[in-house]
């Protein structure tokens, strides 16, 4: 079948189209994605502002009639941190619904690091052990532990990329000052977290996902996209530091012109690479691998496995899927999101 993921983040909107069916490897037809800043859009009161929730609705709409022309039968439409958090979230929900048909359904934190473990362990397999995932938001910071499909811990903290530089790093380029507080800052967040993933167990593999992750590798030598998912890539601890060291004394504009970084994310490059960086430290990390995979993809996985085991509610367009204390996944036909 041929499905269409929305991914509503704090920065970007995101349509993944793929064709799947159980057992296959999930094989992207098109990706489409808009820079909406939603999280720059809440205003004093911690409410998503109209001008914010027109630009949303706009582009749902503009993605769902993509993913009617590009044959998907169905749509899974989901929001992260910015909406999760909104003060508003209910009528900005609500307002999508009425005037796009798209009911946008929000992740938990704890959700997206469940799902994200998920594609991690399919992509990498039973052979790679017990497994440590951090992936790295605009809003949040996903982390989990295990040695199945379900991870033993999974923890999402508000430690986004996009949410560290508007409370810390707002000057361009940041102060040496500036960027030595937030490490410290986070190296004290980040303590109790680590060690509650430790205690689920030593990692055979240290996997990270996510954007940030990407560009990061990137910069300090990792293999461009155009080698395909299937290259090994990989971020050492030591490339890190002497990445943040470079890219701390650029302005954004700068970074916009380094390889794989992309204009509407060189702004907040350098408290993604602190974060990464204080994980890695905080767990005892010399080196991550880069996982192409993620949370789009657990998505798909996981309606994949809910379809075939006909979980309840999992044959109702707009209805929860519940069961087995697995994560909800739910799904509207096109026909449904495109009235």
């Amino acid at each position: 079948m041929r499905l269409g993921v929305l991914d509503v983040g704090s920065n970007t909107v995101h349509l993944l189209v793929v064709d799947a069916h159980r057992g296959a490897h999930p094989m992207p037809m098109s990706s489409t994605k808009a820079t909406l800043r939603l999280s720059e859009s809440i205003d004093d009161s911690g409410r998503i502002t109209t001008a914010g929730a027109k630009r949303l609705t706009d582009t749902v709409a503009e993605f769902a009639a993509i993913a009617k022309t590009s044959g998907c039968i169905q749509l899974m439409a989901f929001a992260t941190s910015a909406v999760r958090e909104a003060a508003n979230s209910e009528a900005v929900l609500a307002r999508v619904r009425a005037e796009t048909g798209v009911q946008l359904r929000v992740l938990t934190g704890v959700d997206e690091a469940r799902l994200t473990f998920l594609a991690v362990r399919r992509w990498y397999g039973w052979s790679a052990g017990r497994i440590l995932d951090l992936d790295i938001g605009g809003g949040s910071l996903e982390m989990s532990n295990g040695g199945d499909e379900e991870p033993d811990v999974a923890l999402s903290l508000q430690l986004g990329a996009g949410r560290l530089t508007r409370d810390w790093l707002r000057d361009d380029p940041p102060g040496k000052r500036k960027v030595a507080v937030l490490r410290d800052w986070l190296d004290a967040e980040l303590t109790l977290p680590a060690k509650q993933l430790l205690d689920a167990g030593r990692p055979d593999l240290a996997v990270g996902t996510s954007k940030t992750f990407r560009s990061l590798a990137r910069l300090t030598g990792a293999a461009p996209s155009s080698a395909g998912p299937r290259a090994r890539r990989e971020l050492t601890a030591s490339g890190l530091r002497q990445l943040i060291a470079f890219i701390s004394r650029m302005t954004a504009a700068d970074r916009a012109e380094l390889e794989g970084v992309s204009s509407d994310r060189s702004q907040q490059l350098v408290a993604g690479a602190l974060v990464a960086e204080a994980s890695m430290r905080a767990l005892g990390l010399e080196s991550l691998e880069i996982c192409p995979w993620a949370l789009r993809e657990g998505l798909i996985l996981r309606k994949l496995d809910s379809d075939l085991a006909g979980e309840p509610g999992t044959g109702n367009a707009g209805e929860p899927a519940t069961g087995n204390g697995r994560t909800a996944v739910v799904t509207d036909t096109i026909e449904t999101v495109s009235k």
